[in-house]
């Protein structure tokens, strides 16, 4: 007991060492994904039109002359952030799988959007401290935010009122921001309608910055497998999804979003890592990342974290076979020695080490099947040298078969694995006290000393 005891802790350094291959494979994946799509665009944050609107602003200053304190009145150039009163955003996102060599592989997408804004100059602008007569309506902006231009296509166009507007790179959340913007003489301050269309490439996700006092946004995509996270999620009625793709419809209001319509100050759009860890936490409350609806291009099987998962199930092989050899030892009179101990272990061991590489090939299924299947071979076929009968190793493949077949429920019912893995260890600890409970250990401890004791035949 206690030598494969210790065989089986040493056995612990060869599974960290496959954890930590798997983990160096995995980023190798994300390395040649990152490279598949340098030349085409990154995930995509966008956000619905902004009007810029510059205003002169008096500002009462303080200047010592001469030892004596001056007060001078001057006039500065700020700007007013307007968001629309509504806008309806229509997206329609063309995916396709981009591979590298044999192995890698990532998501791409062309999105096609379309929308129109209305913007109303509000009347209570004094609240601010800015008075309509301030406003510089002829030298306004119409800005877009787009977090990565370089996916932009030439088609994008702009109307406002049905006069066409030339759009310019830039400016899109700020005077630094990334994005496009058009100027517009908005003389006269009337409610103005925008229709804008423009197709933009991009690869992983595409999330929706909302803005304005109403929000409607629909998505459309032949994608089957999306994954919608961030701050605001579409209800459930407004989902449909099959194998032939999903739509989705958001709704989405200046109260939820928590902000007013104008603004004295740009809204900071989030970063590209902001969103990413949005699909894995809760953004914090007032947080960029918070008011997003973001939608991900999900792979159907992440093979690299599945095969992750399986390598922590590798204690529960080890000491499941090795219970069953001790069991063979202390009950049935068979001699299993620590060589063959390890031996057992490191084919235990390489079939994580299978199971990655020809998931890299064929698919974690199919890869799957294959090494379990070799690996169940070897170790019956070795079993029946090991304990000298073909009876004991038809038990030591049954029981490798039925250690496969849960490891493979567990890793696809993840929200179940802890109670079907606490289950397993009982019934093995209860198999286990039912077959020795007649056994006096004291007496096999004397009969193991009498043993050692007596004298071998010359």
């Amino acid at each position: 007991m206690l030598f494969a005891g210790l065989v089986g802790a040493a056995l612990v350094i060869p599974l960290l060492m496959v954890y930590a291959l798997v983990a160096d494979r995995q980023h190798q994946a994300r390395v040649a994904q990152d490279s598949i799509t340098a030349g085409w665009a990154g995930a995509q944050i966008v956000a619905g039109p902004t009007m810029v609107i510059p205003y002169n602003a008096e500002r009462v200053t303080n200047e010592v002359v001469d030892g004596k304190t001056v007060t001078r009145t001057v006039t500065v150039r700020q700007h007013l952030f307007l968001a629309p009163d509504s806008q309806q955003i229509d997206t329609t996102l063309n995916p396709e799988i981009k591979s590298r060599g044999s192995i890698y592989q990532s998501v791409i997408y062309d999105v096609d959007l379309t929308g129109s804004a209305e913007f109303v100059l509000p009347d209570d602008l004094d609240r601010l401290g800015v008075q309509q007569g301030q406003l510089l309506l002829d030298e306004a902006e119409i800005r877009f935010p787009i977090s990565d231009t370089g996916g932009l296509e030439t088609d994008a166009v702009l109307t406002a009122g049905g006069e066409a507007l030339a759009l310019r790179p830039g400016l899109g959340a700020d005077a630094n921001g990334s994005g496009m913007h058009a100027l517009f003489d908005w003389e006269g301050g009337e409610p103005v309608t925008l229709d804008f269309a423009y197709s933009l490439r991009g690869s992983s996700s595409f999330t929706m910055v909302p803005r304005g006092k109403e929000t409607r946004w629909n998505a459309r995509s032949s994608w089957p497998h999306p994954s919608f996270t961030g701050g605001f999620l579409p209800p459930a009625d407004q989902v449909e999804q099959s194998e032939d793709g999903f739509s989705a419809s958001w709704s989405i209001s200046n109260l939820a979003l928590g902000q007013s319509l104008v603004r004295t100050s740009e809204l900071v759009m989030p970063a590209a890592h902001e969103v990413e860890s949005a699909g894995l936490y809760q953004p914090e409350p007032g947080s960029p990342a918070a008011n997003i609806a973001s939608i991900r291009l999900v792979e159907p099987v992440d093979l690299y974290s599945q095969v992750n998962r399986s390598v922590k199930y590798g204690f529960l092989f080890i000491g499941f076979t090795f219970l069953t050899f001790l069991m063979f030892d202390i009950i049935g009179g068979a001699r299993v020695a620590s060589a063959e101990y390890l031996l057992t272990g490191a084919g235990l061991v390489l079939f994580f080490v299978m199971l990655l590489a020809f998931a890299e090939l064929i698919g974690f299924v199919a890869a799957y099947a294959v090494a379990s299947a070799a690996i169940i071979g070897l170790l019956t076929a070795y079993s029946s040298a090991v304990l000298g009968s073909w009876k004991r190793a038809w038990v030591i493949g049954a029981i490798l078969v039925g250690l496969y077949a849960v490891l493979y429920v567990l890793l696809n019912l993840e929200t179940w694995s802890l109670v079907i893995g606490s289950l397993m260890l009982f019934v093995a600890l209860a198999a286990v006290m039912y077959t020795t409970r007649k056994i006096d250990w004291s007496e096999v401890s004397n009969l193991a000393s009498t043993d050692e004791a007596e004298p071998q035949p010359q």
